[in-house]
């Protein structure tokens, strides 16, 4: 009945797949992201951010059998510590500093930052809603339910308005590769980041909405007031099979989101780190 991982994760840093048990119990789905298909290879920070670059758009492309928003969320972590990296560079700096949109890219970051933010405070919410929700279930209480249920679909509508956020930092003046590897590197890292972040915030959406799916069915039927009453100890099968797959979809998600707290913690810090090397890098072009 329970879901087959744990509530903690490591995030490689290397394109990754999960085990088939794992990946099916997310249910996730995915986008393809746009974006340039530059093999950066005269500097090995470039070459470095080039290949997760190249992961991020490999996880998104993935079938929702085998791509999982933990995994998209570990890409993320990755791509925005290499493309801190990368902005250490002497030669980044200066693509940045004679491009007139560097001023895009901060709000870019901004906007990315914000929908971060709000998406911890999003699966905080899912995963309180769906423990609320399974102790109704527990103790056939049809109104609590139902009052979980709402609750989730409210985070749901949150995510994604948070989803539309994140596509919104893609359509942000970048730096115009004026014929240079780096200003296309941080171009394409850009478009990554922001159609990486909605497929994540997405998928996350899509396994709330399907949970919240599963368990309104008891909310509204099984859980009724004269099904309580008939209820007995000796429930049929097929309502204990039923019951058994409401309270593992609710689970699953509350699973889902507690295991992926870490590492939206570890993309927001990482975004922050990125925006104030750019602030740093505009600050000295000022000066």
């Amino acid at each position: 009945m329970a879901p087959s991982f744990g509530r903690s994760i490591s995030f490689p840093l290397s394109p990754a797949r999960t085990s088939r048990a794992r990946a099916a119990a997310y249910h996730v789905r995915s986008a393809s992201l746009p974006g340039h298909n530059h093999n950066y290879s005269s500097h090995p920070l470039l070459a470095h951010l080039s290949s997760h670059i190249a992961a991020i758009r490999s996880w998104a492309a993935a079938s929702p059998a085998v791509a999982s928003p933990a995994t998209g969320l570990a890409h993320l972590a990755a791509l925005h510590a290499a493309l801190a990296d990368l902005l250490l560079l002497p030669e980044a700096q200066s693509a940045l500093a004679s491009s007139a949109s560097s001023g895009g890219l901060l709000d870019a970051f901004l906007l990315l930052a914000d929908a971060h933010q709000g998406f911890q405070d999003a699966l905080l919410e899912l995963k309180a809603h769906a423990a609320d929700a399974q102790a109704a279930l527990r103790r056939r209480d049809a109104p609590r339910l139902a009052a979980a249920l709402r609750s989730t679909r409210r985070a749901d509508k949150d995510l994604a308005r948070l989803a539309a956020s994140a596509r919104a930092a893609a359509c942000t003046k970048s730096p115009s590769s004026n014929g240079t590897e780096v200003a296309g590197a941080i171009a394409d890292s850009v478009l990554a980041a922001a159609h990486a972040s909605a497929a994540v915030f997405a998928a996350v959406e899509s396994l709330s909405a399907s949970a919240t799916a599963v368990a309104s069915k008891k909310s509204t039927a099984s859980l009724s007031f004269m099904a309580l009453v008939k209820r007995t100890k000796a429930a049929s099968s097929p309502d204990a099979d039923e019951e058994d797959r409401e309270m593992a979809a609710l689970e699953n998600l509350e699973a889902c989101a507690a295991e992926m707290e870490s590492g939206s913690d570890a993309v927001f810090r990482a975004i922050l780190r990125t925006r104030v090397a750019l602030l740093n890098i505009q600050t000295q072009t000022c000066c």
